[in-house]
């Protein structure tokens, strides 16, 4: 593996392979009593997180805490940041306190490759503005791997408001690696510009690709990163773009229901297929923890896993 892990674009099929891997391993240790390996002692992670953030910030954490790093939460909020600190000096800041790892969330696409250029530590990107969440697309997948096995040749369904979402891209990238075939589906007006470069296919209409998917993603509307009127009324797409129990059943039995969270229940989803057994979002909150653990520990060159399992 490369020394950041800023885009899925960055993993080969091996590197995205061997994380997967290491997850399976690693979530070994979710059973039992004590949940802890020594592997990254001496070692410091920290949480650099300029957006708000609960499941991924807490997710790293205890990824980190669980492979013994030391760990320093980072929040813009009531640092030095809100009084005027550029990026680069918190970034010269962390370098003098001598950070193995840096994860960060941040508002701006493209703040962790400028974030690399700064420290001598890994850079993990948690989420950059619209741009990519890639540990978000690789515990999608462990999770996808889990429940269907291999994933070359499955059909990927991602649903909603691709315009705004990182973790469409970052999907669509890491499961193109991994020889999955993707489909994104949206209003017209919720697709990029640059869609057409992505390996994937694009549909309008949902419940044309429902019979023939074995996952389906459904995307948060990120209503708050939104300035203009994108879709008439939310009730509108949900009748159009929303998951109900009705579209449910013209998947395949053995397809599953995906989302990753936070979800606006009712709108792209609806409450009785999120709690659904064919629904996988508690899970995921799970599997991203021992994915991020599978990172870290790569990237930080943690011991032979072969003894502490």
């Amino acid at each position: 593996m490369k020394r950041h892990l800023i885009s899925a674009a960055d993993l080969t099929r091996d590197d995205a392979l061997l994380i997967l891997d290491t997850a399976d391993e690693l979530a070994k240790i979710s059973e039992r009593s004590i949940k802890k390996l020594p592997t990254l002692r001496g070692r410091t992670v920290v949480n650099l997180f300029f957006e708000d953030s609960t499941r991924t910030r807490i997710s790293f954490e205890a990824a980190a805490k669980r492979l013994s790093a030391d760990v320093i939460n980072f929040s813009a909020k009531g640092s030095s940041v809100s009084k005027g600190e550029s990026l680069k000096d918190t970034a010269l800041t962390l370098e003098a306190m001598g950070a193995d790892a840096v994860v960060i969330r941040h508002g701006a696409s493209g703040a962790p490759y400028r974030l690399a250029g700064w420290v001598r530590g890994s850079v993990v990107n948690a989420g950059d503005g619209t741009h990519e969440h890639p540990t978000q697309a690789l515990l999608d997948a462990f999770t996808m791997r889990r429940r269907l096995g291999a994933l070359d040749g499955r059909k990927i369904t991602i649903v909603g408001d691709v315009l705004h979402s990182r973790v469409a891209r970052s999907n669509v990238l890491l499961l193109a690696t991994l020889g999955a075939e993707v489909t994104l589906v949206a209003p017209p007006t919720l697709f990029p510009v640059q869609v057409g470069s992505w390996p994937c296919e694009v549909s309008y209409d949902l419940d044309a690709v429902l019979p023939k998917s074995d996952v389906v993603m459904m995307l948060r509307v990120q209503r708050e990163r939104m300035n203009a009127a994108f879709f008439p009324t939310e009730r509108e797409y949900s009748r159009r773009y929303g998951l109900d129990r009705d579209r449910v059943a013209k998947m395949p039995d053995h397809a599953i229901v995906m989302h990753p969270g936070p979800m606006n229940r009712g709108m792209e989803i609806a409450a009785e297929v999120a709690d659904s057994p064919r629904s996988t979002i508690v899970e995921q909150v799970a599997n991203g923890v021992t994915a991020r653990m599978a990172v870290l520990y790569l990237l930080l060159g943690g011991a032979d896993l072969g003894g502490e399992i």
